[in-house]
Protein backbone atom coordinates (compact mmCIF):
# COMPACT_ATOMS: atom_id res chain seq x y z
CA UNK A 1 0.00 0.00 0.00
CA UNK A 2 1.81 3.56 -0.51
CA UNK A 3 2.02 5.67 1.31
CA UNK A 4 0.62 9.47 1.61
CA UNK A 5 2.69 12.00 0.63
CA UNK A 6 4.57 14.37 2.94
CA UNK A 7 2.91 17.41 4.01
CA UNK A 8 4.75 20.42 2.83
CA UNK A 9 6.85 22.01 5.18
CA UNK A 10 5.36 25.44 6.13
CA UNK A 11 6.57 28.55 5.14
CA UNK A 12 8.87 29.83 7.72
CA UNK A 13 7.78 32.71 9.92
CA UNK A 14 9.03 36.59 9.65
CA UNK A 15 10.14 37.65 13.34
CA UNK A 16 10.66 41.52 13.43
CA UNK A 17 12.89 43.20 15.97
CA UNK A 18 12.49 46.94 15.52
CA UNK A 19 11.03 50.66 16.08
CA UNK A 20 7.34 50.84 15.87
CA UNK A 21 6.67 54.80 16.45
CA UNK A 22 4.04 57.77 15.05
CA UNK A 23 5.56 59.50 12.63
CA UNK A 24 4.30 63.16 13.06
CA UNK A 25 3.95 64.84 9.96
CA UNK A 26 4.50 68.81 9.98
CA UNK A 27 2.18 70.82 8.03
CA UNK A 28 2.67 74.53 6.54
CA UNK A 29 0.58 75.71 9.29
CA UNK A 30 2.54 73.93 12.19
CA UNK A 31 0.13 71.17 13.17
CA UNK A 32 1.38 67.64 12.91
CA UNK A 33 -0.23 65.11 12.18
CA UNK A 34 0.37 61.42 13.30
CA UNK A 35 0.73 58.09 11.42
CA UNK A 36 1.84 55.03 11.79
CA UNK A 37 5.19 54.56 11.05
CA UNK A 38 8.92 53.39 11.81
CA UNK A 39 10.47 51.51 9.11
CA UNK A 40 10.76 47.64 10.47
CA UNK A 41 6.99 48.72 11.21
CA UNK A 42 6.16 49.19 7.61
CA UNK A 43 8.17 46.31 6.27
CA UNK A 44 6.25 43.92 8.67
CA UNK A 45 2.64 45.65 7.62
CA UNK A 46 3.75 44.82 4.06
CA UNK A 47 5.27 41.44 4.42
CA UNK A 48 2.03 40.74 6.07
CA UNK A 49 -0.40 42.06 3.41
CA UNK A 50 1.12 40.09 1.14
CA UNK A 51 -0.06 36.69 3.19
CA UNK A 52 2.98 36.07 5.07
CA UNK A 53 2.98 35.05 8.26
CA UNK A 54 4.81 38.07 10.83
CA UNK A 55 5.55 38.10 14.31
CA UNK A 56 6.34 41.59 15.64
CA UNK A 57 9.03 41.07 18.67
CA UNK A 58 9.47 44.93 20.39
CA UNK A 59 6.64 45.92 22.79
CA UNK A 60 3.77 48.14 22.10
CA UNK A 61 3.23 50.89 24.08
CA UNK A 62 0.44 51.22 27.11
CA UNK A 63 -0.15 54.68 25.51
CA UNK A 64 -2.93 55.45 22.93
CA UNK A 65 -0.34 55.78 20.41
CA UNK A 66 1.37 52.52 21.45
CA UNK A 67 -2.45 50.80 21.00
CA UNK A 68 -3.29 52.38 17.86
CA UNK A 69 -0.30 50.68 16.36
CA UNK A 70 -1.04 47.31 18.05
CA UNK A 71 -4.80 47.22 16.18
CA UNK A 72 -3.00 47.95 13.06
CA UNK A 73 -0.43 45.33 12.91
CA UNK A 74 -3.58 42.86 14.39
CA UNK A 75 -5.77 43.86 11.88
CA UNK A 76 -2.70 43.50 9.11
CA UNK A 77 -2.32 39.85 10.78
CA UNK A 78 0.32 40.77 12.25
CA UNK A 79 1.24 38.44 16.06
CA UNK A 80 2.52 40.60 18.76
CA UNK A 81 5.10 38.92 20.66
CA UNK A 82 6.13 40.60 23.56
CA UNK A 83 4.14 42.06 26.39
CA UNK A 84 3.05 45.69 26.26
CA UNK A 85 5.18 48.54 27.83
CA UNK A 86 4.43 51.48 30.29
CA UNK A 87 6.90 53.25 28.32
CA UNK A 88 5.56 55.87 25.92
CA UNK A 89 5.66 55.57 22.56
CA UNK A 90 8.62 57.11 20.29
CA UNK A 91 7.53 59.85 18.14
CA UNK A 92 9.37 60.97 14.52
CA UNK A 93 8.80 64.40 13.15
CA UNK A 94 8.64 64.33 8.90
CA UNK A 95 9.15 67.25 7.03
CA UNK A 96 9.41 67.94 2.97
CA UNK A 97 11.73 69.85 1.65
CA UNK A 98 11.28 69.09 -2.28
CA UNK A 99 12.00 65.75 -2.62
CA UNK A 100 13.66 64.97 0.54
CA UNK A 101 11.92 63.66 3.16
CA UNK A 102 13.64 64.65 6.87
CA UNK A 103 13.11 62.80 10.40
CA UNK A 104 13.54 64.38 13.82
CA UNK A 105 13.05 61.46 16.36
CA UNK A 106 12.15 61.45 20.20
CA UNK A 107 13.06 58.17 21.55
CA UNK A 108 14.57 58.49 24.80
CA UNK A 109 12.78 55.97 27.24
CA UNK A 110 10.41 54.66 24.78
CA UNK A 111 8.21 51.49 24.79
CA UNK A 112 10.45 49.87 21.55
CA UNK A 113 13.57 49.97 23.35
CA UNK A 114 11.86 48.31 26.47
CA UNK A 115 13.89 45.07 25.91
CA UNK A 116 16.65 42.82 26.56
CA UNK A 117 18.39 39.90 24.17
CA UNK A 118 17.50 37.62 27.11
CA UNK A 119 13.56 38.58 26.76
CA UNK A 120 13.86 38.27 22.70
CA UNK A 121 15.31 34.78 22.83
CA UNK A 122 13.12 33.42 25.36
CA UNK A 123 10.32 34.34 23.72
CA UNK A 124 11.64 32.49 21.06
CA UNK A 125 13.03 29.64 22.63
CA UNK A 126 10.28 27.18 21.69
CA UNK A 127 9.73 28.64 17.91
CA UNK A 128 11.43 27.20 14.74
CA UNK A 129 14.27 28.38 12.59
CA UNK A 130 12.51 31.40 10.81
CA UNK A 131 13.71 34.99 9.35
CA UNK A 132 14.80 37.72 11.85
CA UNK A 133 14.35 41.10 10.29
CA UNK A 134 16.36 43.90 12.16
CA UNK A 135 18.16 46.60 11.14
CA UNK A 136 17.10 50.84 10.94
CA UNK A 137 17.21 52.28 14.71
CA UNK A 138 18.38 49.27 16.07
CA UNK A 139 21.74 49.53 14.75
CA UNK A 140 22.60 52.92 16.90
CA UNK A 141 24.60 52.68 19.28
CA UNK A 142 24.28 51.92 22.29
CA UNK A 143 21.38 50.07 20.92
CA UNK A 144 22.89 48.00 18.41
CA UNK A 145 24.97 46.01 21.23
CA UNK A 146 21.36 44.21 22.02
CA UNK A 147 20.53 43.85 18.68
CA UNK A 148 23.77 41.84 17.50
CA UNK A 149 23.32 39.48 20.52
CA UNK A 150 19.96 38.52 19.14
CA UNK A 151 21.69 37.88 15.73
CA UNK A 152 24.27 36.38 16.76
CA UNK A 153 22.01 33.31 19.01
CA UNK A 154 19.61 33.10 16.01
CA UNK A 155 22.14 32.67 13.26
CA UNK A 156 23.84 29.89 16.13
CA UNK A 157 20.63 28.55 15.81
CA UNK A 158 19.73 27.85 12.12
CA UNK A 159 17.98 31.10 11.71
CA UNK A 160 18.22 33.17 8.41
CA UNK A 161 18.55 37.22 9.41
CA UNK A 162 17.75 39.68 7.25
CA UNK A 163 18.76 43.23 7.33
CA UNK A 164 17.75 46.90 6.12
CA UNK A 165 20.74 49.32 7.18
CA UNK A 166 17.97 52.49 6.38
CA UNK A 167 20.79 54.52 8.10
CA UNK A 168 20.05 57.84 10.10
CA UNK A 169 22.80 59.70 10.89
CA UNK A 170 21.23 62.78 12.59
CA UNK A 171 21.29 60.11 15.89
CA UNK A 172 24.81 59.50 16.12
CA UNK A 173 26.95 60.99 18.71
CA UNK A 174 29.34 59.44 16.60
CA UNK A 175 29.23 58.54 13.10
CA UNK A 176 32.91 56.67 12.97
CA UNK A 177 30.91 54.35 16.01
CA UNK A 178 27.77 54.21 14.06
CA UNK A 179 29.21 53.11 10.76
CA UNK A 180 31.29 50.35 12.75
CA UNK A 181 28.08 49.13 14.36
CA UNK A 182 26.18 48.82 11.09
CA UNK A 183 29.53 47.01 9.18
CA UNK A 184 29.51 44.27 12.34
CA UNK A 185 25.42 44.16 11.65
CA UNK A 186 26.61 43.50 8.41
CA UNK A 187 29.49 40.89 8.89
CA UNK A 188 26.10 38.95 10.50
CA UNK A 189 23.06 39.25 8.10
CA UNK A 190 21.95 37.08 5.25
CA UNK A 191 19.86 38.96 3.29
CA UNK A 192 20.43 42.73 3.25
CA UNK A 193 19.09 46.40 1.76
CA UNK A 194 20.65 49.31 1.12
CA UNK A 195 19.57 52.53 -0.30
CA UNK A 196 22.21 55.24 -2.60
CA UNK A 197 21.67 57.23 0.52
CA UNK A 198 22.67 54.47 3.11
CA UNK A 199 25.76 53.62 0.60
CA UNK A 200 26.59 57.48 0.31
CA UNK A 201 27.33 57.36 4.42
CA UNK A 202 28.62 54.25 4.89
CA UNK A 203 30.79 54.51 2.49
CA UNK A 204 31.47 58.13 2.78
CA UNK A 205 30.59 58.91 -1.06
CA UNK A 206 30.92 62.58 -2.63
CA UNK A 207 27.30 61.82 -3.43
CA UNK A 208 24.60 59.06 -3.54
CA UNK A 209 25.58 56.95 -6.32
CA UNK A 210 23.08 55.72 -9.30
CA UNK A 211 21.66 52.45 -10.35
CA UNK A 212 24.02 51.99 -13.55
CA UNK A 213 26.56 51.83 -10.22
CA UNK A 214 25.08 49.03 -8.59
CA UNK A 215 27.32 46.50 -10.04
CA UNK A 216 30.77 47.97 -8.67
CA UNK A 217 29.05 48.79 -5.08
CA UNK A 218 27.77 45.55 -4.20
CA UNK A 219 31.30 44.14 -3.59
CA UNK A 220 32.29 46.75 -1.48
CA UNK A 221 29.14 46.05 0.76
CA UNK A 222 28.98 42.06 -0.03
CA UNK A 223 30.00 40.41 3.58
CA UNK A 224 31.26 36.63 2.91
CA UNK A 225 27.53 35.50 5.01
CA UNK A 226 25.49 37.29 2.29
CA UNK A 227 23.01 34.80 0.37
CA UNK A 228 20.86 38.19 -1.37
CA UNK A 229 20.96 41.34 -1.47
CA UNK A 230 19.04 44.32 -2.74
CA UNK A 231 20.26 48.31 -3.49
CA UNK A 232 17.82 51.08 -4.30
CA UNK A 233 18.12 54.00 -5.99
CA UNK A 234 14.64 55.97 -5.10
CA UNK A 235 12.90 56.91 -8.47
CA UNK A 236 15.78 55.29 -10.70
CA UNK A 237 14.73 51.97 -9.39
CA UNK A 238 16.56 48.76 -7.91
CA UNK A 239 18.99 45.68 -8.11
CA UNK A 240 18.48 42.49 -6.76
CA UNK A 241 20.65 39.71 -6.72
CA UNK A 242 20.24 35.57 -5.21
CA UNK A 243 22.43 33.40 -4.77
CA UNK A 244 25.23 35.22 -7.65
CA UNK A 245 21.88 36.23 -10.03
CA UNK A 246 20.88 39.71 -10.67
CA UNK A 247 18.67 41.67 -12.01
CA UNK A 248 18.72 45.65 -12.58
CA UNK A 249 15.00 47.30 -13.24
CA UNK A 250 13.88 50.84 -13.32
CA UNK A 251 11.03 52.19 -10.94
CA UNK A 252 7.38 51.91 -11.81
CA UNK A 253 5.93 55.26 -13.05
CA UNK A 254 3.67 56.42 -10.33
CA UNK A 255 1.67 60.09 -9.37
CA UNK A 256 3.72 60.42 -6.36
CA UNK A 257 1.91 61.44 -3.48
CA UNK A 258 5.16 61.31 -0.94
CA UNK A 259 7.45 58.05 -0.36
CA UNK A 260 7.51 57.61 3.37
CA UNK A 261 7.97 53.53 3.71
CA UNK A 262 8.96 52.97 0.02
CA UNK A 263 12.04 51.34 0.28
CA UNK A 264 10.11 49.38 3.46
CA UNK A 265 7.97 48.42 1.46
CA UNK A 266 9.87 47.22 -1.34
CA UNK A 267 12.21 44.96 1.25
CA UNK A 268 8.96 43.84 2.96
CA UNK A 269 8.02 42.60 -0.66
CA UNK A 270 11.13 40.77 -1.33
CA UNK A 271 11.02 38.54 2.31
CA UNK A 272 7.41 37.97 1.24
CA UNK A 273 8.23 36.51 -2.16
CA UNK A 274 11.44 34.22 -0.31
CA UNK A 275 9.01 33.27 2.57
CA UNK A 276 7.46 31.60 0.06
CA UNK A 277 10.96 29.92 -1.00
CA UNK A 278 13.72 30.39 1.09
CA UNK A 279 15.71 27.91 -0.82
CA UNK A 280 16.94 29.51 -3.63
CA UNK A 281 16.08 31.14 -6.93
CA UNK A 282 16.89 31.09 -10.89
CA UNK A 283 17.29 34.55 -12.59
CA UNK A 284 13.38 35.10 -13.76
CA UNK A 285 12.48 34.48 -10.45
CA UNK A 286 15.04 37.11 -9.30
CA UNK A 287 13.48 39.66 -11.93
CA UNK A 288 9.98 38.64 -10.91
CA UNK A 289 10.46 39.34 -7.45
CA UNK A 290 12.27 42.74 -7.83
CA UNK A 291 9.23 43.78 -10.33
CA UNK A 292 7.03 43.00 -8.12
CA UNK A 293 8.76 44.87 -5.36
CA UNK A 294 9.02 47.88 -7.17
CA UNK A 295 5.34 47.27 -8.08
CA UNK A 296 4.27 47.76 -4.62
CA UNK A 297 6.57 50.29 -3.79
CA UNK A 298 5.11 52.60 -6.58
CA UNK A 299 1.45 51.48 -5.01
CA UNK A 300 2.88 52.78 -1.84
CA UNK A 301 4.35 55.94 -2.99
CA UNK A 302 0.29 57.12 -4.58
CA UNK A 303 -0.95 57.13 -1.24
CA UNK A 304 -0.05 59.44 2.05
CA UNK A 305 2.48 57.81 4.31
CA UNK A 306 3.22 54.90 4.42
CA UNK A 307 0.62 52.28 3.23
CA UNK A 308 1.90 48.69 1.34
CA UNK A 309 -0.68 47.25 -0.99
CA UNK A 310 -2.32 43.96 0.11
CA UNK A 311 -1.64 41.08 -2.28
CA UNK A 312 -4.82 41.54 -4.53
CA UNK A 313 -4.12 44.96 -4.52
CA UNK A 314 -0.36 43.87 -6.15
CA UNK A 315 -1.98 40.90 -8.12
CA UNK A 316 -4.01 43.64 -9.99
CA UNK A 317 -1.76 46.55 -10.62
CA UNK A 318 0.42 43.39 -12.38
CA UNK A 319 2.80 42.77 -9.84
Amino acid sequence: MPHPPAAAPSAPVLHVLGEGLMDCFAEPDGRLRPRMGGSPFNLARAAARQGRAVRWLTPFSTDAFGQTLRRQALADGILPGSPVSALPTALAVVSFEGEATRYGFYREGIADRDWSPASVLAALADHPPGVLHTGSLMLVPPQHAATLAVMDALAQRGWTISLDINLRPQLAGDLADYRAAVWAALARAHWVKASDEDLAVLMDLPRPPRLDEAEALWPRLQRPSHRRGALTFGAQGAWLTVAGDRAALPACAVQVVDTVGAGDTFWGTCLADWLADPVGATRPQVEQTLRRALRAAALNCSRAGCQPPTRAELDAAGG
